[in-house]
């Protein structure tokens, strides 16, 4: 058996894969295309134009549909475990399924109101996914700080701890080179912006906040690489039971026999 088919470690390990591709294939549809610069454009600027908005819009819908599947399999697994009454422990494990359904709500708000179209919701789409990503990460790290060594060696630990400081690091600097970008270049629409020629103002700030905007795209997804080992150790098993023998109710009158649709049997309603 193959490592990527033992337990359900297909989901984590599909989700990074679909979610780089997202990133990168669109980057490359816009460079190709002329919209975009060679050099480091924001990940939001590669999707400005047709036809990698629709492509960016489709990609980033099913990665925040695998990320709520993969964050829900991850809460239901620290659930599962003996916790021994840990409160503190539960109330974070509940605190990291909120946190990720938001940050998995913020990528499908951005797929769905893009930079060119309501640019207020997809800063918002944005913040969600980022900031609340980030807080995710710190929240399992501090998790997995918990559990450690009765359930997962150190080794996932430092992992963790170390994609939490890479996402912190990035999202900081790229608050803050957004914020000088902003101030080297007022009254410009830098949201507009697709093309930026060196030395001109803001062209630093620019590059510093495009390379950090990368940098914590890829720390949030490479996050989801550290939950294979675990995901190895879950397995779903779906049991289908028949709780009745018919799916109609029959009833023989004058040698003919007469089905009354209008019975609901636990198989037609869903009782699987």
């Amino acid at each position: 058996m193959w490592c990527f088919q033992k337990g359900v470690c297909a989901l984590p390990s599909i989700l990074v894969v679909w979610s780089s591709a997202t990133f990168i294939i669109n980057y490359v549809i816009a460079v190709l295309m002329g919209h975009v610069d060679l050099l480091v454009p924001y990940i939001s600027d590669t999707s400005a134009d047709p036809p990698e908005r629709c492509v960016f819009g489709f990609m980033l819908s099913i990665s925040s549909f695998l990320g709520v599947a993969t964050v829900y399999v991850r809460y239901k697994q620290v659930q599962s475990l003996a916790l021994g009454g840990e409160h503190s422990l539960h109330l974070l494990n509940c605190a990291g399924l909120v946190l990720g359904i938001l940050s998995c709500l913020g990528m499908c708000v951005v797929a769905n109101f893009q930079k060119t179209s309501i640019i207020s919701m997809h800063l918002v789409g944005a913040g969600l996914t980022f900031f609340m990503g980030v807080f995710y990460i710190l929240v399992q790290t501090g998790m997995s700080y918990r559990m450690q060594p009765r359930f997962h060696g150190r080794d996932i630990l430092w992992a963790r701890t170390a994609v939490g400081l890479w996402s912190l690091a990035s999202i900081v600097t790229a608050f803050v080179s957004s914020v000088i970008l902003y101030d080297d270049l007022p009254g410009v629409d830098v949201t507009s912006k697709l093309h930026w020629s060196p030395g001109e103002t803001g062209y630093t700030a620019h590059m510093v906040s495009a390379v950090a905007e990368w940098s914590l795209a890829f720390s949030f997804i490479s996050f989801f690489l550290t939950y294979i080992r675990d995901f190895q150790k879950i397995e779903f098993q779906v049991q289908a039971i028949l709780q009745s023998n018919h799916l109609y109710n029959y009833n023989h009158y004058d040698g003919r026999t007469h089905v009354y649709h209008g019975e609901h049997s636990p198989l037609l309603s869903g009782g699987l």
